[in-house]
């Protein structure tokens, strides 16, 4: 029998992680968990743009922050690319938010990350590769997302990383640290996140994927705030996961799933992960 997967992440990048989850012989359906929406202030979106020369370096706390960041770029603004005059560097945690910045024809001598063969993608790998050119005087610009108005989910200190955690030390321990080094940090909200509008048929699926053996993908411990408010009822204890950071897996761990298996998020890794949940 085809092991089930059920991929949470928001639809932009789930559809990614299905087809790869299929190529390699799983079920792997899409149920997001949370919902990407535009920044409510445009305008400080552009013009944080026109302004961004005047940055040292802008992190990126997700490929969502670099989609939505750069869907806002005014005509005629310069991007990294055209700041040959400056020392501006894109920051972003790993390599999805690496591969979105590629998709906006960034340079990618123009970004600092992770190694792909790191062992774990956060705040702090990413200041292990960029913290050395950070120090007195230095600007940094955090584009990052808020949520939604009216959401149920209070906002926290750290957006959906590429394997990271939605809240917790990321975005605000990498703030801290450009602070100790004497430098300065603004931040940018680029995008919302809201809860997804589920119909009967993503309600069916999801009580039955907690308990009939099939395997949770979470990237984002806000994932697991979205589940538990839209079915706070929920018995978790035969249901499994496979999380992409420590943080998320201890978020698994007090939601009530019963078996939480740790990855790196690489495809390779995720697929031996999930085989391993016998």
């Amino acid at each position: 029998m085809t092991r089930r997967v059920i991929v949470t992440r928001p639809a932009s990048q789930a559809g990614k992680w299905v087809g790869a989850l299929a190529q390699a012989g799983f079920d792997a359906v899409a149920l997001p968990l949370i919902t990407i929406q535009p920044a409510s202030d445009a305008a400080a979106v552009q013009a944080a743009w026109l302004r961004l020369a005047h940055y040292d370096a802008v992190m990126f706390v997700s490929a969502n922050a670099v989609d939505q960041f750069f869907a806002l770029k005014p005509a005629g603004a310069l991007d990294f690319s055209g700041l040959f005059a400056t020392k501006t560097r894109a920051l972003v945690t790993g390599p999805g938010s690496r591969a979105a910045l590629v998709r906006a024809q960034v340079d990618p001598a123009r970004v600092d990350a992770p190694d792909p063969a790191a062992q774990q993608f956060d705040s702090e790998a990413l200041w292990s590769v960029a913290g050395s050119a950070i120090g007195p005087g230095s600007r940094v610009l955090v584009v990052r997302g808020a949520q939604a108005q009216g959401s149920d989910i209070a906002e926290g200190g750290q957006d959906e990383d590429d394997a990271g955690p939605a809240q917790g030390v990321g975005r605000d321990w990498f703030a801290g640290q450009v602070r100790a080094a004497g430098g300065q940090v603004d931040f940018l909200v680029a995008y919302q996140r809201s809860a997804p509008a589920w119909d009967m048929a993503a309600q069916a699926l999801a009580l039955r994927a907690a308990a009939d053996g099939s395997v949770w993908l979470f990237s984002s411990s806000e994932a697991l705030e979205r589940l538990q408010a839209l079915m706070p009822a929920a018995d978790w204890r035969h249901a499994r996961a496979v999380v992409t950071h420590a943080r998320i897996g201890a978020a698994a761990r007090a939601l009530g799933f019963g078996v939480v298996c740790e990855s790196r998020p690489a495809l390779a890794d995720l697929v031996a992960s999930i085989e391993s949940l016998q």
